[in-house]
């Protein structure tokens, strides 16, 4: 019968095991899952630019301030009308009629989440373009989000905010009734955590010396049956992989014969036929033949030509090329030194991040020491390159960037971007895309269309089926014969130049969002390009990527 000490004891014991999770924790658990805690201080530092205040514009900050963005701007001079009460749901209905459309829907936007900050600026964005205290404005925000702005002013917005490499990204929307589309403006977007399924190499054809032992002094044939049952698949294969080079001139498997042969090498060192250890192994055995030193977009990454500024962007150093990410492509530029460095191990630094697999837990954690020791070992290889060539950006760089980075250095992106309408300028191209993806690129066309007439005359008057079609029209070529898709896109907008719907706001509300948090948080990769959305077929999809 255990005492009352020894109850207290297990009691504190059992308590201690972990602390309770702090408010913050708790609200934001499930999103932390996603982007951990670096991506949701990035959301809580960020301030977001809003252009207007419609039922879409609400909708994109909804979902931008429930998972805790820093602050939000929404700027508009627009008194709210029946229309706006019958369809932003951040409106006080019919109370709201006559008033500050953007006052009157900050509340509820607020009222979302307490630990955010936000005000509405009762202006419109062409008197800010005016004024170089006003322009500095606009630029002083993490991001710029616009929703149907006037051609016009979007132009000069969005030449405002390409000038300089330092500026802010700027997604442009545009809907009407059930179309819509959205384009985020951006010279360059560095991923170091796109969160895609790339698997990290596991050295099967490049083993470290340490590795190589146990591989090769572990012996296969006189093991007990437990304890050759549990051999981790990793260590199969590199002995396999050891003994295969031996016979074949230190050559790996090629041709379907070969590996065919591999994998009956693989399946001979059974003792059982229920050792699930070595058929995992031969399903594994890929890795011998698809594990490349350098994956070729990581290759790709290493010859990217260098960005082309704006004259007047602001520079990144003498070191490095024009760029918005110089901590991103000075560790770029040292990866590829450290792949080529004789210290180093011919390849991408290791993951210390292992598989699953069947083994006992004596081996897993004998393998997970190995391959943590060797990439601490590379990761100090790494950061003494990283020093020796920019020592100025190391400094910059903390220890969690770093290890982000070598982590997940077998999948970084680097994207380009395009300047807002430069695609439209490209009139081959526009023609090509609209015989490859006629809906996407019809309703492109349509919608930027609808934008030029609306520009002429807000209240949709001269919106008619015949101008749209003439707009169209100047931008591919009176020659080119519009596609049936592109017909009916100029159908649904003169039916509804200006209406905005609720469950078309709705749904750009949580795209647009998602892709401002992945611009925020430089995380996933985001849409490159016009995506455009159709609510009647319930189809997306994506033209002009550059």
């Amino acid at each position: 019968m255990s005492t009352t000490g020894e109850s207290q004891d297990i009691e504190q014991a059992t308590s201690a095991v972990t602390d309770a999770p702090d408010n913050k924790t708790r609200r934001y658990d499930r999103q932390l899952r996603l982007w951990a805690a670096s991506g949701q201080s990035a959301l809580e530092s960020s301030r977001i630019l809003v252009l207007s205040s419609s039922a879409t514009a609400t909708a994109i900050l909804k979902n931008l301030v429930l998972p805790g963005i820093g602050h939000f701007t929404l700027l508009d001079s627009a008194i709210a009308t029946a229309a706006d009460a019958g369809n932003n749901f951040f409106l006080n209905a019919q109370e709201s009629i006559g008033k500050p459309r953007a006052k009157e829907a900050l509340p509820l936007l607020r009222e979302l989440n307490d630990s955010v900050d936000g005000e509405a600026v009762l202006t419109d964005v062409k008197e800010l373009l005016k004024t170089e205290e006003g322009r500095e404005t606009i630029r002083s925000f993490s991001l710029v989000i616009a929703h149907n702005l006037d051609k016009d002013v979007l132009d000069e917005l969005a030449g405002l905010l390409w000038a300089d490499l330092t500026n802010p990204p700027l997604i442009a929307v545009r809907s009407a009734g059930f179309l819509a589309e959205f384009y985020t403006q951006f010279h360059e977007h560095c991923v170091s955590q796109p969160h895609t399924d790339g698997t990290p190499s596991l050295r099967i054809t490049r083993p470290f010396p340490e590795l190589l032992q146990w591989a090769r002094e572990l012996d296969f044939d006189n093991v007990d049956p437990t304890t050759h049952a549990h051999i981790p698949f990793v260590v199969i294969l590199v002995r396999a992989v050891d003994e295969w080079r031996a016979k074949h001139d230190d050559r790996l498997p090629i041709t379907p014969a070969e590996k065919n042969d591999f994998k009956a090498q693989v399946r001979a060192m059974k003792r059982k036929l229920d050792e699930e250890n070595f058929d995992e192994a031969e399903a594994q055995a890929w890795r011998v033949w698809f594990e490349p030193a350098v994956p070729s977009e990581i290759a790709a990454l290493f010859t990217l030509p260098p960005l082309e500024a704006p004259a007047s962007s602001t520079k990144t150093g003498a070191d490095l090329p024009p760029s918005p990410n110089p901590a991103f492509h000075a560790l770029l530029r040292t990866l590829n030194t450290f792949v080529g460095s004789p210290g180093g191990p011919g390849c991408l630094p290791l993951s210390a991040a292992l598989p699953d697999m069947r083994t006992d837990t004596e081996s897993y954690v004998k393998l997970q020491n190995l391959y943590r020791d060797r990439a601490r070992k590379e990761k100090e290889h790494f950061t003494e390159l990283l020093t020796d060539i920019f020592p100025n950006v190391a400094q910059e760089i903390n220890e969690e960037e770093l290890d982000t980075f070598l982590k997940n250095s077998h999948q970084l992106r680097v994207l380009r971007g395009r300047k807002w309408g430069e695609w439209d300028k490209d009139k081959a191209a526009v023609v090509e895309s609209l015989q490859i993806s006629p809906r996407e690129t019809g309703t492109h066309l349509a919608l930027t269309a609808l934008s030029t007439l609306l520009s002429q005359t807000p209240d949709g008057s001269s919106v008619t089926v015949d101008a749209l079609r003439a707009e169209v029209h100047a931008l591919v070529g009176k020659d080119v014969e519009l596609p049936e898709e592109a017909e009916l896109a100029i159908g649904e907008l003169a039916r509804s130049p200006t209406a905005e719907l609720p469950n078309t706001a709705a749904f750009l509300g949580g795209m647009v969002a998602q892709e401002a948090i992945k611009m925020i948080t430089r995380q996933y990769v985001p849409v490159n390009g016009y995506c455009v959305v159709d609510l009647i077929d319930s189809t997306t999809g994506v033209v002009g990527t550059p």
